[in-house]
C-alpha cells in the first residue's frame, strides 16, 4: 500500500511540475482587419444608390432655382392703362401743406413711422411754423422694445413684426418722448440706408429660442434685446444739443415740438361695427389693441379728408396698395373700370373687399396736397415706400378720389376736424 501511495505522489508531482512548465503568456500582436467581401459590396452599393439620389435631388434643386429665377426675371404683373385719366401734370399742381421732402424707409416695415413723423412735422409747422426734422428710428427703437415685452409678457400670443400703426407714435411720444433727426439717425457707420432685416432676425430668433426653452424673464430678456437694437441701430440719446440747448427726449417734445398728442384722432369706416363709436382696428399691425378708433360712415368719413386738406391740415393714412390701379411708373394711384365702375364705390363694396382680404392693412401714407381736375378730387401722397420712387416725381404718388374711398382703411387728423363729430361719438 505505501509502495503504492508513493508512486500515485511521485507521478502527481511530475505531472503538476510538467504541466507548469509548458505554461506561457500571451502577448499582443497585431494583425490586418479581416475583410468580409460580400458586407463590402453591400456597402458599396448602398453608396452609390444614396450617391445616384444624392445627384437627381441636385438636378431637380438647381433646374427650379434656374426656373424660378427666369420666372423672376420675366414676372409680370397686373396693371392697367392711362385712358381717360387726367391727373395732374407735376407736384406744383397741388395745393400743399409744409412738409420735408420724401425720404426712403429702405428694407424696413417701418412706413408707419415715416408717414406719422412726416404728419407730425407738418402739424408743428401748421400749429408753430417750425420747421423740425425728427427721428423716425427714435420711435421705431422704442416700438420694438414695447413689442417684444408686450411679446414676452404674453408667452408668444402677441403680434412680433416691423410693422404697426400711425397711432402707436402717438403712444411712444408720450412715453418717450421724441428727438431730432440729427440725434438719432439709427444708422451704424457709414450706412446711410436702412436695413432691418438683421435686427428683425436676431430679434425673432431670440424670442423663438426664449419659448422654445420657457427662458420668459421680462427684465432678462428686454435688456438682450435692446443690445441688439444697439448694434444694428445705435444707442439712442439720453441728451443731445439742439439749437444751442441741451434736451432730453421729454423736454424736447414739451418745449420744442409742443404737440398734444392727445388732439389726434384716428378714424375708420366698416360696417363691421356700429357707426359713431370707438372701436378696436382689427389687424396684426395694431398689436396693442388700440380701441379708440372712431367708426363713421363712408361719406362723412371721406369729407372729413378732402375738408381737412383744403383747411391746411395734413392726414396720416393708411390702407391697400396691392393694386393694378397704382401704376408706381407715373406716380399715380386710381380704381380702374374692369375694377369696380366709380359710381358702384360705395360703404358695401369697400365692405366686400376688407371682408374677402382683397383690401388689407398694407402701408402709412402722408396726404400733403389737394387738387380738383375735371370734378374729380386728387390728392398728393408723400410716401416712404420704394415703388413711389420708379416715376418722374421721386417719393410721391397722385391719389384720385375713388383710390382713396375704396381702398384706404383708416387715417389720423387733428380734432380740430371732428369737431361736429366728437360729441356724437358714444
Amino acid at each position: 500500500m505505501k509502495t503504492i501511495l508513493k508512486t500515485l505522489s511521485i507521478f502527481l508531482f511530475i505531472f503538476i511540475f510538467s504541466s507548469e512548465s509548458v505554461i506561457s503568456e500571451n502577448k499582443i500582436v497585431y494583425k490586418k482587419k479581416t475583410k468580409y467581401p460580400v458586407l463590402d459590396s453591400i456597402k458599396k452599393n448602398r453608396e452609390k444608390a444614396i450617391e445616384k439620389r444624392e445627384k437627381v435631388t441636385r438636378e431637380i434643386v438647381e433646374k427650379n432655382k434656374d426656373i424660378k429665377k427666369s420666372s423672376d426675371d420675366s414676372v409680370m404683373e397686373l396693371s392697367t392703362d392711362l385712358k381717360d385719366v387726367f391727373p395732374p401734370v407735376a407736384v406744383k399742381n397741388f395745393k400743399t401743406v409744409f412738409h420735408f421732402k420724401p425720404v426712403a424707409q429702405f428694407y424696413t416695415s417701418t412706413c408707419w413711422s415715416f408717414s406719422a413723423t412726416s404728419f407730425f412735422e407738418s402739424e408743428i409747422y401748421r400749429i408753430h411754423k417750425e420747421k423740425i426734422k425728427l427721428s423716425e428710428m427714435w420711435t421705431v427703437y422704442h416700438e420694438i422694445l414695447a413689442k417684444a415685452e408686450r411679446f414676452i409678457k404674453e408667452r408668444g400670443y402677441s403680434s412680433f413684426s416691423g410693422g404697426g400703426e400711425t397711432n402707436g407714435v402717438n403712444r411712444i411720444w408720450k412715453k418717450y418722448g421724441i428727438v431730432p433727426l440729427k440725434a438719432y439717425t439709427g444708422l451704424i457707420g457709414n450706412n446711410n440706408r436702412h436695413d432691418h432685416i438683421p435686427v428683425m432676425k436676431e430679434i425673432s430668433g431670440y424670442l423663438d429660442y426664449i419659448k422654445k426653452e420657457n427662458l420668459w424673464d421680462v427684465k432678462e430678456n428686454i435688456a438682450h434685446i435692446k443690445l441688439i437694437l444697439n448694434k444694428h441701430l445705435g444707442v439712442p440719446p439720453t441728451s443731445f444739443a439742439y439749437k444751442g440747448k441741451t434736451y432730453n427726449s421729454i423736454d424736447f417734445l414739451k418745449k420744442v415740438v409742443k404737440l398734444n398728442m392727445d388732439d389726434y384722432c384716428s378714424v375708420m369706416s366698416t360696417k363691421y361695427f356700429p357707426f359713431y363709436t370707438k372701436q378696436e382696428f382689427k389687424v396684426q399691425d395694431n398689436w396693442w389693441h388700440n380701441k379708440d378708433y372712431i367708426n363713421l360712415p363712408l361719406d362723412v368719413w371721406y369729407k372729413i379728408i378732402s375738408n381737412s386738406i383744403k383747411n391746411g391740415y395734413s392726414l396720416v393714412i393708411g390702407g391697400d396698395v396691392s393694386e393694378p390701379g397704382k401704376v408706381g411708373i407715373s406716380d399715380i394711384s386710381f380704381i380702374p373700370s374692369f375694377d369696380i365702375p366709380e359710381k358702384y364705390i360705395n360703404q358695401d363694396s369697400r365692405e366686400f373687399r376688407i371682408y374677402n382680404k382683397t383690401t388689407t392693412d398694407d402701408h402709412g401714407i402722408h396726404i400733403v396736397g389737394y387738387k380738383k381736375i375735371s370734378g374729380k378730387e386728387w390728392f398728393l401722397i408723400k410716401d416712404s415706400g420704394r415703388s413711389a420712387r420708379l416715376g418722374k416725381f421721386k417719393g410721391y404718388y397722385f391719389f384720385r378720389e375713388d383710390f382713396i374711398k375704396l381702398k384706404m382703411l383708416t387715417f389720423s387728423v387733428h380734432k380740430d376736424m371732428l369737431k361736429n363729430i366728437l360729441p356724437k361719438i358714444k
